[in-house]
């Protein structure tokens, strides 16, 4: 169990604030590990997304040694000069996005990472395709289980905020991304103001995590302390993102979190495989934003649009 600190109005709900506070306001409490086979998970998750924004599964279905497959094969992917056959498009998003892509929101410094997204409609070369859209489908799966056990438990005076129950919100929706990053060793001429992955909010409902190959990943709390989120290969990180924030009218937090780079003696690649859920384009988050809009709005300030 990790410990983020801070505290928050006691039902979670009893003072409205913006959606650009939440992430520094929100965080409280707890990050818990919800061991997916317990008939009290459903309830264990939405506790430890509403005090902290993150939760750990253990003992959950996704195959291991299919995730070490789909890892071993993007490796070697990375490596290859090839992948700029597959350089992304701006408008579908789909594609290899190569090093120094991308920026957090707010920042004018790169992110010291190049990375990959996967649509169903999208490319994929053909070697990758058998275990990379199989673990796709698998965590499309997991996540939507997910999402229901979040909606049974929640608050009903919270589910009276979301415009449609969340289960509908993603029927349908072919925006959810598979996103297979690698992060290099560091350069000796890399910018000594940029980080792996710099401090910044999930744009979706809920963000599951393959564990990264290597330690690296942390949350703040709400003092802005940083503390680490466990890297164990045998458990999957869950945090929830803008939209769910958005649609919740703040009671679950978008959680602020980086990867920092790696000590000059553990100067090594590192990999990791997130699965954004996304609702349909058309679903309504609050007064000023469909997921569309919002999805476009964050894509411009983090340089991908």
């Amino acid at each position: 169990m990790v410990n983020l600190g801070g505290v928050i109005a006691a039902n979670g709900n009893s003072q409205k604030k913006t959606f650009h506070n939440i992430n520094k306001i929100s965080m409280s409490h707890h990050v818990l590990t919800v061991d997916y086979k317990d008939p009290s998970a459903p309830s264990k998750l939405e506790v430890s997304l509403r005090s902290s924004g993150f939760a750990l599964i253990k003992n959950h279905p996704i195959s291991r040694e299919l995730i070490d497959r789909a890892y071993e094969e993007w490796e070697s992917f990375f490596n290859n000069k090839n992948k700029f056959n597959y350089v992304f498009n701006k408008k579908t998003q789909d594609g290899y996005f190569p090093f120094l892509t991308e920026n957090a929101k707010n920042s004018s410094v790169k992110d010291l990472k190049e990375f990959y997204h996967y649509y169903p409609w999208g490319r994929l070369p053909s070697r990758l395709s058998e275990s990379t859209i199989t673990l796709y489908n698998d965590l499309v799966n997991l996540s939507i289980e997910l999402l229901q056990w979040i909606e049974s438990s929640c608050p009903a005076h919270i589910k009276k905020n979301f415009s449609a129950p969340l289960k509908s919100m993603i029927r349908g929706s072919q925006s959810n991304l598979f996103r297979i990053i690698h992060y290099p060793p560091l350069g000796k001429n890399a910018d000594k103001k940029a980080l792996r992955a710099a401090p910044h909010e999930d744009i979706n409902l809920i963000t599951v995590l393959l564990a990264g190959s290597e330690p690296g990943l942390q949350a703040m709390d709400t003092n802005g302390k940083w503390h680490d989120i466990s890297c164990d290969k045998n458990m999957l990180v869950v945090n929830s993102g803008d939209m769910l924030s958005m649609a919740s009218n703040n009671y679950y937090p978008s959680t602020t979190h980086r990867v920092i780079n790696p000590q000059k003696s553990k100067n090594v690649s590192r990999y990791s495989m997130p699965l954004f859920l996304h609702p349909k384009d058309s679903v309504v988050l609050n007064e000023t934003h469909t997921a569309r809009s919002y999805l476009d709005e964050r894509l411009k300030e983090i340089g991908l649009k």
